[in-house]
């Protein structure tokens, strides 16, 4: 009982203790709240209006009398660029440039912001500028990251290159299968500007930088067929099988032409066969089964596709089975073919995608730059649903 008493008594006391503590914390908050600028209470105010310009003229008189609120500046320019407001944005960080008591760091952390609001607005050329200026400041590696964006944005495949040297210099990371990248890009230029012997050199340099590089690999023998050496570029493209099987996929069109041009199609079918063994793909089925039917017969494309399927069953796969079955059925046979493969169809068109392996980005066509995310050879060489059975 005594045990149960001191307890009794200890509750009002317990009261009394929480009482004192609230009391405290209130008249310490009343006492800071009265140190805060009033400015920092009519900005508040404008936002909760929804009066952003107001709301930053307010700010910008709250820097211009205690400098310690340069963070308040940057929360909120980071918060207009994230919404869009990019005009905002940059009226927020050329104010507190304007500044001239603004100390060192801060100073770049603002230009920095500032090149991120123009890089946001598209103005790359002001972006540039900007980031430029932070050479050799605390910011440099973003600095020279956002640069590298912007040439690759502006496809300065040249001044790409220096960027990601630089920044492999700087200590931010291995660059090089960027580079041979940048490199794959300005011998692709002058492919298409009909230079073959300008881009070997630059494919050179690409295999330098990345020795397991696909893109170089197929590159080198386009470079040779341009040239009139068909048999070396059969060569070179076969090397591909080496560095990456499922990628040979991409070239099945150009060695099945190569080929021909030998007058070796048997062997080229052969040879399309075994990686259709190794690496199931719809494109590289789609040539071996026109090839098939060009060499055997109706009948042995028939029996390629069925082989497939059994092996990889995906729709994409069946619309092919369905066309194959098409092209020698009775008339009757065909319209009802015709009717399912046309269902089939219009939904595998939407299957047949390459997706990218980081964004998820799909694409009719294999890109080695993803156009959602920017990353390089983020895309696996199969479409979508082709990977989505093999997982």
């Amino acid at each position: 009982m005594d045990f149960e008493l001191w307890w009794l008594l200890g509750i009002p006391a317990f009261f009394a203790l929480g009482w004192i503590a609230a009391r405290v914390d209130i008249r310490q908050l009343v006492s800071e709240s009265r140190t805060l600028p009033r400015g920092y209470f009519k900005g508040l105010n404008h936002l909760l209006n929804e009066q952003p310009d107001k709301a930053i003229d307010s700010f910008i008189e709250i820097v211009k009398l205690d400098p310690e609120t340069v963070e308040l500046h940057f929360a909120l320019g980071n918060l207009f660029r994230r919404r869009g407001e990019t005009e905002r944005a940059i009226r927020v960080h050329q104010n507190l440039l304007a500044r001239p008591d603004l100390p060192a760091e801060e100073r770049a952390h603002a230009e920095y912001e500032l090149g991120q609001d123009y890089l946001k607005a598209g103005l790359l050329d002001r972006a540039e500028e900007t980031y430029k200026r932070l050479i050799g400041s605390s910011y440099e590696v973003q600095a020279r990251r956002a640069l590298l964006e912007i040439f690759q944005r502006e496809k300065e495949w040249e001044r790409a290159i220096e960027a990601a040297v630089a920044l492999q210099e700087a200590g931010a990371g291995n660059r090089q299968k960027e580079i041979s990248q940048f490199y794959c890009e300005l011998a692709q230029d002058a492919l298409v500007r009909m230079h073959p012997e300008d881009a070997m050199p630059l494919l050179d340099k690409a295999v330098q930088a990345d020795r397991s590089s696909v893109r170089a690999t197929i590159l080198v023998g386009d470079v040779q067929l341009a040239q009139g050496d068909v048999a070396g570029a059969l060569a070179t493209w076969r090397r591909v099988e080496h560095q990456s099987v499922p990628h040979t996929a991409l070239l099945a069109q150009r060695l099945m032409d190569g080929y021909r041009k030998l007058g070796k199609a048997e062997e080229g079918v052969s040879l399309l066969k075994s990686y259709l063994e190794q690496a199931s793909s719809i494109d590289l089925l789609e040539v071996v089964f026109k090839a098939v039917i060009e060499l055997d017969g109706v009948e042995a494309a028939k029996q390629l596709v069925v082989d497939e399927l059994r092996r990889t069953p995906t729709l994409l796969g069946l619309d092919k089975l369905l066309e194959a079955r098409m092209m020698d059925a009775p008339a009757g046979v065909v319209s009802e073919l015709s009717l399912v493969q046309n269902l089939v169809h219009s939904y595998t068109t939407r299957l047949a995608r390459y997706q990218c392996g980081h964004c998820g980005f799909k694409a009719r066509q294999f890109y080695w730059h993803c156009p959602g995310c920017s990353r390089w050879d983020s895309y696996p060489p199969r479409r979508s649903e082709e990977l989505n059975v093999m997982n």
